[in-house]
């Protein structure tokens, strides 16, 4: 049974395809532990309330002790009220034919609508997790709503990608996915991002060698890899008619976990926060980096080699997050 206090976690665009998956994994303990109880907080718009009823009669019949209760809201004051963590999964979908500003625009005014309300009801050392995509410019945007809580306490999601890349190294080697260590995603969330696992090694029978080395075809990692990565979601969307779901809860389950836990002695993970011009990338935007975890608090890994080729990566996924927030600040400001 649970011990302590229970914290309040917010989930929003809880009736949503993504929030099946990860309220159930939070409820069970996957997330902060199978010793802290948890109230969920569920966030949706008017029109999926009767789906989120039919969530919640399902949250019920889950019968797990970690559970003390749940609050379904259309209200984004109750849904983010004295909240200790946040998985903002909501967001305006890019459909056919929308142009990149009409999604940031749209998008715009729900995370300034969260980030306000995060800002004036949440508690100040809030987690936030921003899944809803356009991800790392959705998390700026939520966090310049929200001036009282610190920048580095607003992620967006690539472990997504960093599960994805591991996951295509160890099917590439016939190993287990948990042989794959220190696989970094660098930049947006985004067809831009970069897949480096210039630094990543592979746990052998009696020894550790390098993901290079172990795969001995620089070639496919520099090209057919990169691009499997990149476009993996749009691969799963014309698979499946649907955005990826159950992966993608998986992957806010270990982002959130690792922060709230820690990673272990050297060893890394992927996370979109805010940079300080670590790698030569432009200060102040929200960046895939790799990160090292302690005490709830993340730190950017640094002196990892940058190979030229992963430089002009770094500078083209900058590039493109640089123009997202230039168009989303026009949209504040407006």
């Amino acid at each position: 049974m649970a011990e302590g206090e229970p914290i309040r976690v917010v989930v929003t665009g809880a009736a949503g395809q993504i929030a099946y998956s990860l309220i159930s994994m939070i409820a069970n303990g996957d997330v902060f532990g199978k010793e802290q109880s948890v109230i969920l907080h569920l966030l949706d718009i008017p029109p999926a309330m009767g789906v989120l009823e039919g969530v919640c009669m399902e949250i019920d019949d889950l019968a797990l002790p970690l559970v003390k209760g749940y609050v379904k809201t259309t209200e984004p004051e109750l849904a983010f009220k004295d909240v200790d963590a946040a998985f903002l999964v909501g967001a305006m979908p890019r459909r056919e034919g929308m142009e990149r500003k009409d999604l940031l625009s749209a998008n715009v005014k729900i995370f300034k609508v969260q980030g306000e309300a995060l800002n004036k009801y949440a508690k100040k050392d809030v987690k936030v997790l921003v899944v809803g995509n356009p991800a790392n410019t959705n998390a700026l945007i939520c966090s310049f709503y929200a001036p009282s809580i610190p920048k580095e306490n607003f992620t967006a999601m690539t472990r997504l990608d960093q599960n994805r890349a591991q996951s295509a190294i160890a099917k590439r080697l016939g190993l287990c996915v948990s042989n794959v260590k220190n696989v970094t995603i660098w930049g947006n969330h985004s067809s831009t991002q970069f897949p480096d696992v210039f630094n990543a090694s592979v746990k052998l029978p009696g020894s550790s060698k390098s993901v290079y080395d172990s795969i001995n075809d620089s070639q496919w990692l520099e090209s057919d890899f990169i691009k499997t990565i990149q476009t993996r979601g749009a691969a799963v969307i014309q698979a499946r008619k649907m955005s990826s779901a159950m992966s993608a809860a998986k992957a806010a389950v270990d982002h959130m976990r690792d922060w709230w836990s820690g990673t272990s002695e050297g060893s890394w993970v992927s996370m979109g926060v805010i940079s300080d011009g670590s790698y030569g990338v432009p200060k102040g935007l929200i960046y895939s980096l790799p990160v090292s975890i302690s005490n709830k608090q993340w730190k950017i890994v640094q002196g990892l080699k940058i190979t030229d080729f992963a430089k002009n990566k770094l500078d083209l996924t900058a590039k493109e997050l640089l123009e997202e927030k230039e168009e989303a600040m026009a949209v504040c400001n407006a």
